[in-house]
């Protein structure tokens, strides 16, 4: 119940905030009533749960408070109760007086509909990809590489005090990967939810608000609620060849209808597509994407109204647009600064959201009026995050390089463009074409949408550039409002317009489907990975180490130790180094200390390293050279054997 409570305050807070970032869209009273349900979800979870994670670092670090989260909470739960009855009350004066602000306006019956069937869509394949059952916690096979660290660091807050925060799988230095949504995880377990209900609800409501921000830009864009229902199939079913191709060649050899049946992997001919980069998986494993999308797209929504398209053949535009006043006058420069604010506020939930969303903006801002209000958001929000960075990180947060080409095999234009085929279909060449059937404001739109695209084909800022794939995603989010709206014109013209819009609509979805069906299969029953929430080795951890131990382990993706949420010296290594850590020297390192039949170099190791305590499993290696468990045990005395681990303690 704390934790429900918790989310119905962030809802009253967001919503006072909502009502000064949203424009007052008197014409569609409707969209306005769904842009401040979510932006008031946005904005409100991101402003309280920064508020309780400082207070809770602030009370164990500076007041030594074993259960810091238990003071942050009633602190800022209590302000946001008063804060939510100061505006229950202001609002109620309000109406009574007459003056209160229509901007909340009232649901209509289809988008109601629609945003119940989506509600409940998320809600089933969320508990479907990863639940609690029987004392275990299931994660399907297409997932559960990358809920491995956010597991751990979700139980790094809510069994731990991880403050100042580290990186569970790389212990004892900095946190370079944004962590905050798994913070918000980790706080509402400790407020009583169970790890599954706290991940899986706050992920669907994350996405649920970015559809519902979809729509509303899509009728800021003058595109209807079946054009927005469009949208949203294709962003769930992605376009791309590899469907068309799979089949062809299975056709070809004979064996097409048994592979339909029996495969279980991502189909995809381009280099990780075989991971689910472009499908809809990519919102189940990166549960944190669809909330940095929500802050981008309320932000995007904010400045819909700067636009200044030009109109018939108007002379002396682009003077008008970069060099007269009215290019440059502030139009409402407490909304931008306030969107800004929210934008940078979320660099450590999603770093690439801001990113792209800061992108779109600025493609937006060439062809807009109010300059000066782009540059103040832009200003304020990497202020924001560079503050952020400054706080968590040791050094530099990115390392910024040109990087032409992404992962394309053929890292020229041509390459490129074929890539994008490939993996798109004409999804991302054709809409150009497809904007020419919208209002003019949304051919800018398309072009701003674009921009995401651009940089992660031109710039690398991690050590692993297919993380780049998000600004791809986020391009194609937002692309899908111009589809949707092709496919309206098309099922609202005669049979011949229709007819091609089912074709439109079975070319940019086909692949996808089947993705979506190997979804269901790769994380069924037989296709989980199931973990013991209260093991007896998870028990030992919590009550014996905090998060100033730095465990000796081998290399763990999700096991019982890592939902101990306590550091470890160098866990699974691909999560550390795509995040920025050194993870060969410590890999050495880790090899040495679990190998080396030399005691008294474990020993100096250990204190170099300042490794508190050792795991050790029974018969365990380190790339294929035998763990040396008589040295560990003539070095450290034994403090855990469940007769599988055992646990020794370093007296470091």
């Amino acid at each position: 119940m704390p934790g429900i409570i918790y989310l119905v305050l962030a809802m009253f807070t967001g919503s006072r905030i909502s009502g000064a970032l949203l424009p007052d869209d008197g014409k569609d009273a409707s969209a306005a009533f769904w842009a401040h349900l979510a932006v008031s979800f946005g904005a409100g979870t991101l402003v309280l749960t920064w508020a309780v994670y400082f207070l809770a670092w602030l009370f164990h670090t500076a007041a030594g408070a074993g259960n810091p989260l238990l003071p942050a909470n009633i602190l800022v739960l209590g302000a946001a109760a008063v804060w939510a009855a100061a505006g229950i009350l202001h609002g109620r004066k309000t109406r009574r007086s007459g003056t209160a602000k229509q901007l909340h306006g009232r649901p209509g019956r289809g988008e109601t509909v629609f945003f119940l069937v989506l509600l409940v869509f998320f809600t089933a394949i969320m508990f479907f990809v990863f639940h609690a059952k029987d004392g275990r916690l299931f994660s399907g096979l297409t997932v559960f590489s990358d809920y491995a660290p956010h597991t751990a660091m979700i139980r790094s807050f809510s069994h731990e005090n991880n403050y100042p925060t580290q990186y569970p799988h790389f212990g004892g230095q900095d946190v370079k990967y944004h962590f905050m949504f798994q913070f918000l995880a980790g706080n509402l377990e400790y407020l009583g939810l169970r790890i599954d209900a706290a991940y899986n609800l706050i992920s669907i409501l994350s996405l649920e608000g970015l559809f519902i921000m979809l729509y509303v830009l899509a009728r800021r864009l003058g595109i209807g609620l079946k054009g927005a229902v469009f949208a949203s199939v294709f962003v769930i079913f992605r376009s791309g060849t590899a469907f068309f191709r799979f089949i062809l060649e299975h056709h070809q050899a004979g064996d097409l209808w048994q592979t339909l049946r029996t495969n279980t992997s991502f189909i995809g001919y381009t280099p990780n597509e075989n991971w689910g980069l472009w499908n809809f998986n990519v919102y189940l494993n990166q549960r944190h994407l669809a909330f940095g999308m929500l802050i981008a797209a309320a932000a995007v929504y904010c400045f819909t109204g700067w636009i200044a398209p030009r109109t018939g053949r108007e002379t002396g535009f682009f003077r008008r647009l970069f060099l007269s006043g009215e290019a440059w006058r502030s139009r409402d420069l407490s909304a931008a600064l306030l969107a800004g604010t929210l934008l940078g506020l979320t660099a450590f939930w999603n770093g690439a959201a801001v990113i792209g969303g800061l992108l779109i903006l600025a493609g937006m801002a060439v062809f807009s009026r109010g300059k000066l209000d782009y540059l103040a958001a832009a200003l304020v929000s990497v202020f924001f995050s560079f503050l952020q960075t400054r706080i968590f990180i040791s050094g530099n947060a990115v390392s910024p390089s040109f990087y032409f080409g992404f992962i394309a095999e053929d890292r020229t234009l041509p390459g490129i463009l074929w890539f994008l085929v490939q993996i798109s279909g004409f999804y991302f060449l054709g809409v150009w074409a497809a904007c020419l059937c919208l209002k003019k404001q949304a051919r800018i739109m398309t072009a701003a949408f674009m921009l995401p695209v651009v940089f992660a084909f031109c710039v690398s800022l991690t050590p692993d550039v297919t993380v780049n794939e998000k600004y791809i995603m986020i391009a194609y989010a937002f692309l899908a409002l111009i589809w949707g709206g092709l496919a309206e014109k098309l099922f609202s013209g005669g049979w011949l317009k229709a007819l091609a819009g089912v074709v439109l609509v079975l070319c940019l979805t086909l692949t996808g489907v089947y993705d979506f069906v190997i979804i269901l299969r790769d994380n069924d029953a037989d296709h989980r990975i199931g973990v013991r929430l209260d093991s007896e080795v998870c028990r030992w951890l919590n009550e014996n180490l905090d998060a100033d131990d730095l465990m000796l382990t081998p290399m763990y993706s999700m096991s019982e130790v890592t939902l101990s949420g306590c550091m470890m010296y160098c866990g699974w290594p691909y999560y550390a180094w795509s995040a920025g850590y050194d993870t060969y020297t410590r890999g050495e390192r880790q090899k040495l200390m679990y190998t080396t039949d030399r005691p008294e170099i474990l020993q100096n190791l250990l204190q170099e390293e300042g490794i508190t305590c050792i795991i050790y499993e029974n018969g365990m290696d380190l790339d294929g050279q035998p763990c040396r468990e008589d040295v560990i045990a003539s070095v450290c005395p034994l403090a855990f054997d469940n007769g599988v681990i055992h646990i020794y303690r370093t007296g470091v």
